[in-house]
């Protein structure tokens, strides 16, 4: 991936609602018949085998594609047999299925995805495997929705990752406003949260390469002492976003230029 001097400009209106990937995938219905948890040996069976031969997918491509670096590994060891949700910035396709879960390989990664990402052709049964939780587009499939994070949470060998942002911006070096709703999970189940923040830079050494710096910060515990639960989830909300803004600063490079319309 080259860093080029003079930056792609995407023009934007909505920095809640716009989404800018190129993948266009009509998505399936995930209502109250869609299921997630799989109890069924074979299927586990298969989750196991989808796990091993994903492993160099995982670590070796965004080695490859963009020299990552991570930090911050060291502040979820104290919590290995707890169960918490990782919050990070959406801004690569494919790799930010994998970048979380390298943070955190002792344990196992479920990640809250639209339906679409559930909806691709030859693709849908590996996803599925990969612990993808997807946000039904039906009201009554929200009840299975929720005891499915419940699910992993309680595992205790699972965190659970959140994009906040919802949409793919490619290479956006900045965090954009996000909604707390998502922030509910962790204020009912009163666990633990993370964020993950992926900045932009030159590779050292070489100038027309991008090199992707990855921080994981926390833990941000939901704070007991504000008795409201909104506000307890707008103040853990806030505090995310506001560590990953300060670390999102750390990009030196502007790959793709968001600007918005006027």
């Amino acid at each position: 991936m080259k860093a080029n001097s003079m930056p792609k400009v995407i023009y934007y209106e909505n920095e809640l609602e716009d989404e800018f990937s190129t993948a266009k995938i009509k998505p399936d219905v995930v209502d109250e018949n869609y299921k997630y948890i799989h109890k069924n040996i074979f299927w586990r069976i298969g989750e196991a085998f989808v796990y091993v031969i994903s492993l160099p997918i995982k670590f070796l491509t965004p080695k490859v594609k963009f020299k990552i670096k991570y930090v911050g590994k060291e502040n979820v060891k104290p919590y290995k047999d707890t169960g918490y949700f990782i919050y990070a910035n959406h801004t690569q396709p494919f790799l930010d299925t994998f970048i979380p879960t390298n943070h955190i390989f002792s344990k196992g990664n479920a990640l809250i995805v639209n339906p679409e990402n559930v909806s691709m052709k030859g693709m849908k049964t590996l996803v599925k495997m990969l612990h993808a939780i997807p946000i039904p587009n039906r009201i009554n499939g929200m009840k299975n929705f929720l005891e499915a994070i419940n699910y992993y949470i309680k595992d205790k060998r699972y965190a659970v990752t959140i994009y906040p942002e919802a949409h793919i911006w490619p290479f956006c070096t900045w965090i954009r406003n996000f909604r707390d709703v998502s922030f509910k999970y962790p204020i009912k189940l009163n666990v633990p949260s993370f964020c993950v923040t992926n900045t932009y830079h030159k590779y050292k050494g070489r100038e027309d390469k991008v090199q992707i710096i990855s921080y994981l910060d926390g833990p941000f515990l939901p704070d007991e002492k504000i008795e409201n639960l909104k506000e307890r989830q707008k103040d853990l909300r806030d505090r995310i976003f506001e560590k990953m803004r300060e670390r999102a600063n750390e990009s030196d490079i502007c790959v793709v230029k968001y600007v918005k319309k006027q």
